[in-house]
């Protein structure tokens, strides 16, 4: 596919958060990225996503790094690193400040929740109790941005039409955490928009993220990308991979090459069938010239094996 002169380079990314290595349901958003991202003639980037330090394990970003290079999936540029940053989300934190859209809040996570008016989609929804203020005797724990009454809405690449009131499904949302940590959704905007990221390709467990990051990206004069989000590879239990279910690592080279195979397959590709015996490489290639968006399922799966 070429692009035309008056459609913008595509520049997508790949994010992953180094808390174990790459297993498959990482695997299938690598893939799915790298194919839409070169099919275009874009660029891909990889951002290692490590801000949140309990969760880092030690030596998994080099892991990752090393098995995204052994199954052919080569990125441009450096690597980002989240932990390198906080000055950037600092300033981003700083310009909101001055527009008057945050406010201290001295709630724990105990009295959000005793607070809350309705559990929305990924909690209990903040009842804006510090909106107007401290109440008495409350110290500043997280900085939150008030959220408008407003539907947001946009149009992803595999779910369609969304919207979202953000008052009603999550509230005013933290930026900064009570643990002095930039908030994933400020740091995933301030990254895309400094990187030039215009398609984010990603699991569909972060779909109810998206308003909150579009709402923020309005409010610092960023341009939204282009969001497609892929199914979740489930583990048996129905719960989405990770590592407490003892994902294995990609190790051999004829264990990538099958990975990669099952991963286009997860996604509705119809990659032929010899392709299992191939290499890593002519399996990518593959998918960089075949890859269909509209051949991509909606539901989420139990990965097989």
């Amino acid at each position: 596919m070429v692009c035309s002169q008056d459609s913008p380079r595509v520049v997508g990314r790949f994010a992953p958060s180094p808390s174990g290595p790459l297993h498959f349901g990482s695997l299938v958003a690598a893939i799915g990225s790298y194919c839409l991202a070169r099919q275009s003639g874009g660029s891909w980037l990889v951002r290692i996503e490590d801000l949140d330090a309990p969760r880092v394990v030690a030596g998994a970003a080099d892991h990752i790094l090393q098995t995204l290079e052994a199954c052919g999936l080569e990125w441009d540029g450096p690597v980002l690193y989240q932990s390198r940053r906080t000055d950037r989300y600092q300033a981003a934190l700083d310009r909101l400040q001055q527009s008057g859209l945050l406010f201290a809040c001295g709630c724990s996570r105990k009295e959000v929740l005793a607070s809350a008016p309705h559990v929305g989609e990924e909690g209990p929804v903040y009842a804006g109790v510090c909106r107007a203020g401290l109440p008495e005797g409350r110290r500043p724990r997280s900085l939150r941005i008030r959220v408008p009454q407003e539907q947001v809405c946009f149009v992803d690449g595999v779910f369609g039409a969304r919207e979202q009131r953000l008052e009603s499904v999550v509230g005013d949302f933290v930026l900064r955490r009570a643990d002095g940590l930039f908030a994933y959704q400020l740091a995933v905007v301030v990254d895309d928009a400094e990187s030039g990221v215009n398609q984010v390709v990603r699991g569909a467990d972060l779909l109810a993220s998206t308003p909150r990051q579009i709402f923020l990206q309005s409010c610092l004069g960023y341009s939204p990308p282009e969001y497609i989000h892929l199914p979740l590879a489930l583990a048996s239990d129905g719960e989405k991979i990770s590592k407490r279910h003892g994902a294995a690592a990609i190790a051999t080279a004829e264990g990538r090459a099958q990975a990669l195979w099952r991963a286009l397959r997860f996604l509705g590709q119809a990659v032929p069938e010899d392709l299992q015996r191939a290499s890593a490489s002519e399996v990518v290639a593959w998918g960089v010239k075949h890859f269909a968006l509209q051949q991509v399922p909606t539901g989420s799966q139990v990965a097989d094996g």
